[in-house]
């Protein structure tokens, strides 16, 4: 789906030119944005612990400024585009080197490229990917106006990196209480497309990535509170 969504937005992209408004990108994000909105809340509501979320959200919030994962991400970004911009010759060579670093940064370096494939994977279900393959076709479909065929390029690339994460993570299937696991790393996943939803909209923008290390942290504290039920159980 995110494939074919990003392949079809660009060929579109390509062949419409610059014809299209920039008031229908505005609107059809915004609608995108409402609908990522509504998922997330979704999502956190289904923690059985409130307090699991919120430490969880808290600690990994810190351990990830400290890494500084948002500015590492944002720095990477840059560097990768001053590199695909140095060489551009002005020709349709250059444009395609700009659109496969720019849209390779846009559409696989992010929080719901984790959550997405994680959940696709873990749980059967594809909710993150199917709004993110709406938000990447749209994007496509401007970035293969102003870059052209390089975009459609990079719908392979996407298979190949969120294809890879895919098929790691279902090698977690076989963890014990696996399903509690999810629902509280789901939980805090729902927080972080709350703040990307919050981004859509131009409400704020937050570092989300920076909170990542929150999904590692919520299985954990769900694997320890079960171990001390089972002893409480056991005394």
């Amino acid at each position: 789906m995110n494939v074919a969504s990003v392949a079809v937005g660009g060929t579109v992209g390509t062949l419409l030119g610059t014809v299209i408004p920039n008031a229908w990108q505005t609107a059809a994000m915004t609608g995108i944005g409402l609908f990522t909105l509504v998922l997330g809340i979704k999502m956190a509501l289904a923690s059985k612990n409130v307090l699991e979320l919120v430490a969880a959200i808290s600690i990994g919030g810190v351990i990830g400024t400290a890494l500084h994962i948002s500015g590492g991400i944002e720095g990477f970004a840059e560097w990768a585009q001053t590199l695909a911009a140095s060489r551009v010759t002005g020709g349709a060579t250059g444009r395609f080197s700009e659109a496969i670093v720019t849209c390779t940064i846009l559409f696989c370096v992010g929080p719901m490229t984790l959550l997405g494939c994680l959940q696709d994977s873990l749980e059967d279900k594809s909710d993150i990917l199917y709004v993110k393959s709406a938000m990447d076709g749209i994007s496509a479909i401007f970035f293969g106006a102003a870059l052209g065929v390089g975009v459609v390029a990079t719908a392979v690339i996407l298979l190949v990196i969120q294809g890879s994460l895919s098929l790691l993570a279902r090698r977690l299937r076989s963890v014990k209480n696996l399903t509690a696991y999810i629902e509280e790393a789901s939980a805090v996943g729902g927080l972080l497309i709350v703040s990307i939803a919050f981004g859509l909209l131009q409400i704020r923008q937050f570092p989300t990535a920076d909170y990542l290390p929150a999904i590692l942290l919520a299985p954990i504290f769900a694997a320890v509170q079960h171990r001390f039920r089972r002893n409480r159980d056991a005394a």
